[in-house]
């Protein structure tokens, strides 16, 4: 009898709860403002580096983009010690070897209509010319760049990563990227006697930026 009075009871409710469900809208997508200004913070083979971008969402899927970035690249044969006197020695290192890529390419969202807005993973592929600085590994770090020299190379990036969180206006990623650039004219000097025309990395990005 009791279990009886209870259906009894609770009968009214969960046909005024079903009721409401059929009534109530479903929650609308969470739209995003289609331009992003912000920061890459890249961690790579070479140590840091850092960069600028502007994004521009095409449509829900696909997202034009261009970007620069500043990272030193260093040779797999660097060995790196510090001596008696608090001194950085690369054996046989004779240039610190930068570069300034300005890439444009696009990013194009992954599983959109299986996942929610809170995760929104993503690849991405650039191309562009890429400015190569090199500067004598003898002198002092800023003082060097008196004598920099700069050639000209082509290259690109291809990446996986993802945005995360749902505020309309701070953009949160994280992404992983391989770079491949192409030098002319017998490529930049690192290593003591060691030209090189092709230039990898591999680097981890935190990207930080305001959406508008």
């Amino acid at each position: 009898m009791k279990k009886i009075a209870l259906i009894i009871l609770l009968s009214p409710l969960l046909i005024f709860a079903q009721k409401l469900g059929d009534v109530a809208p479903p929650e609308p997508p969470k739209e995003f403002p289609p331009n992003t200004l912000g920061l890459d913070l890249m961690i790579g083979e070479g140590g840091f580096g850092l960069g600028g971008f502007y994004r521009k969402d095409l449509s829900d899927n696909l997202t034009w983009f261009t970007d620069l970035s500043f990272s030193e690249v260093k040779d797999d044969r660097e060995f790196e010690y510090i001596d008696y006197w608090g001194r950085v020695i690369v054996v046989g290192k004779k240039n610190r070897v930068f570069q300034l890529p300005v890439y444009t390419g696009f990013q194009y969202r992954l599983f959109k209509e299986s996942l929610t807005e809170n995760l929104r993973p993503y690849i991405t592929i650039g191309a562009g010319p890429n400015f190569v600085i090199t500067t004598p590994f003898d002198k002092e770090f800023f003082g060097a760049f008196g004598s920099a020299q700069a050639k000209i190379g082509i290259g690109g990036y291809a990446g996986i990563g993802a945005n995360f969180g749902i505020n309309p206006r701070n953009l949160l990623g994280l992404n992983v990227r391989y770079y491949y650039s192409h030098l002319f004219d017998g490529g930049v000097e690192g290593m003591q006697g060691v030209f090189r025309e092709n230039l990898t990395g591999i680097y981890l990005t935190i990207t930080l930026g305001t959406m508008f």
